[in-house]
């Protein structure tokens, strides 16, 4: 292998593919990155990595004088290149697997292992693709990954739920920990009934695709599902991730039906408030008060051992009165993802949860579980 590529092209690609770069010992080769030069009709430089459930491979222009392929550590690797001068890169494979690196007067020889060692990535190709908006794409990844569960032993809420809706006419994707719940739908103008749905996409391989869509030349993403793995695609980069096997949980029985108490105030208002008061909060719950009287939302939280917190926000209410526990992390967490100047609280008794609403979004939810205080 013997080839040049520009530095910022080249750190790019190393930078795409830290996050998926498995770091424990368990098998070594995954803490590597894969190069493979090819030449013909398309002179590129291929990098990938994978921890086995999420892959990522992207080409990168690149003058190949020779072709072939090596491992070496992808984090050292991606520091080297990040410290180089911005000039073109020359890498070249020795016949013992070492990556030779020249850049201008800077040298670098980095031990490396043969590329037949390393894992085979996933090669999907789903009947159809469907082209999404990058945009609506990360839309739907952040106002609903915050809420699946963090808990391994519960490994079917470890990812978001992705079905299609009104005959394909609208993507849904949702995500539950137990004790909150995200929901987001997006009508797209061109269907998307060529998707499998009903499907559990994993958090790892969600949190990659949302970088991959925030890319700045981002502009649209290839969406397709086959057997037990999903594909996301952009221009040279083609993302990979195992689905996860199980059942989701029934979520639509926990949407509540009706919420009789609503108000509408400013998101930025409340979230303050509800960092405020939940300083005095007891540490583990993070419960905190909340109290809907005619005029006023008024938040409290007791900690014996430290003292007390209380702040009223002013809103258009003239309902019957009602209090509610909560945890203050999971109310802030929905309004984070929200990012929405605005937004509509619905309550309707002591037992049920909070619905939260962005005023200018009515395909966003979140739901909330109450805390007995």
């Amino acid at each position: 292998m013997k080839l040049s590529i520009p530095r910022s092209e080249l750190q790019r690609g190393l930078a795409r593919i830290q996050a998926i770069v498995e770091k424990r010992n368990s098998m070594p080769i995954l803490a590597n990155v894969l190069l493979r030069a090819s030449k013909g009709d398309r002179n590129q430089l291929e990098i990938s990595a994978t921890d086995l459930e999420v892959g990522i491979r992207g080409g990168h222009p690149a003058d190949v004088s020779k072709p072939g392929s090596l491992t070496v550590s992808a984090r050292k690797f991606f520091e080297i290149v990040r410290e180089l001068p911005d000039e073109p890169v020359a890498l070249a494979a020795t016949p013992n697997s070492y990556l030779e690196i020249h850049c201008n007067r800077v040298r670098f020889t980095l031990a490396g292992t043969a590329a037949e060692e390393f894992p085979t990535l996933p090669e999907v190709s789903p009947a159809a693709l469907v082209r999404l908006p990058a945009a609506v794409v990360a839309s739907l990844i952040e106002r609903t990954m915050y809420a699946a569960s963090l808990d391994e032993t519960r490994y079917n809420l470890n990812g978001v739920y992705f079905e299609l809706a009104e005959e394909g006419a609208k993507i849904r994707m949702v995500a539950t920990d137990g004790h909150r719940l995200a929901l987001v739908d997006r009508h797209l103008a061109g269907g998307a009934s060529d998707l499998a749905s009903g499907v559990i996409l994993p958090r790892k391989g969600l949190a990659e695709l949302k970088r991959l869509v925030d890319e700045e030349d981002a502009d649209e993403i290839e969406l397709g599902i086959e057997g037990n793995s999903a594909l996301a695609r952009k221009g040279e980069v083609t993302l990979t991730m195992r689905l996860i096997e199980g059942e989701f949980p029934n979520y639509r029985q926990v949407l509540p039906k009706v919420s009789s108490r609503k108000v509408t105030l400013s998101a930025d208002t409340l979230a303050q408030a509800l960092r405020r008061v939940a300083l005095l909060s007891v540490e583990r719950s993070k419960a905190v008060r909340v109290e809907l009287v005619p005029g006023h939302l008024r938040l409290s939280a007791n900690n014996p051992d430290l003292g007390e917190a209380s702040e009223e926000i002013d809103i258009d209410y003239q309902g019957d009165a009602i209090t509610v526990g909560f945890n203050a992390r999971y109310l802030l967490d929905s309004l984070a993802a929200f990012r929405t100047k605005e937004v509509e609280l619905g309550l309707e008794d002591e037992l049920s949860p909070a619905v939260l609403r962005p005023t200018e979004d009515s395909d966003t939810l979140a739901v909330v579980m109450p805390m007995r205080l």
